[in-house]
């Protein structure tokens, strides 16, 4: 059974950063993209940044210049560079992967536990 396994948040100050790692274990065939997304109290997950497995990466627009993803395909691992966070980044952020469990199977969706980031103001 594949699993995501995310380490990295914390506590931070605003202005600070904070990266993010995830990374995929167990048995699979393959992985299409990669992502994280986050979800503030009260309101619903969004999308952060997601890496397909060509390397390309999209962003929301509320992260762009400030967060960094990025992939290490022999690890299996992606990660969240986030800089200048600010109060509004809190979250618990969680790292999505799509996974082809085998040949001819369909690819599905894998969730992480999620890792709480914090931006003290």
């Amino acid at each position: 059974q594949a699993q995501l396994v995310e380490s990295g948040g914390g506590l931070v100050q605003a202005g600070g950063s904070l990266r993010l790692s995830c990374a995929a274990s167990g048995t699979f065939f393959s992985i299409n993209a990669m992502g994280w997304y986050r979800q503030a109290p009260g309101k619903e997950r969004e999308l952060v940044a997601v890496i397909t497995s060509g390397g390309r990466r999209n962003y929301a627009d509320s992260v762009k210049g400030r967060f960094t993803i990025s992939r290490d395909y022999a690890k299996n691992t992606v990660y969240l560079q986030m800089n200048s966070l600010k109060p509004e980044d809190t979250a618990v952020y969680y790292c999505n992967a799509e996974l082809r469990r085998s040949i001819g199977t369909m690819v599905a969706d894998y969730w992480g536990k999620g890792t709480l980031v914090t931006v003290s103001s």
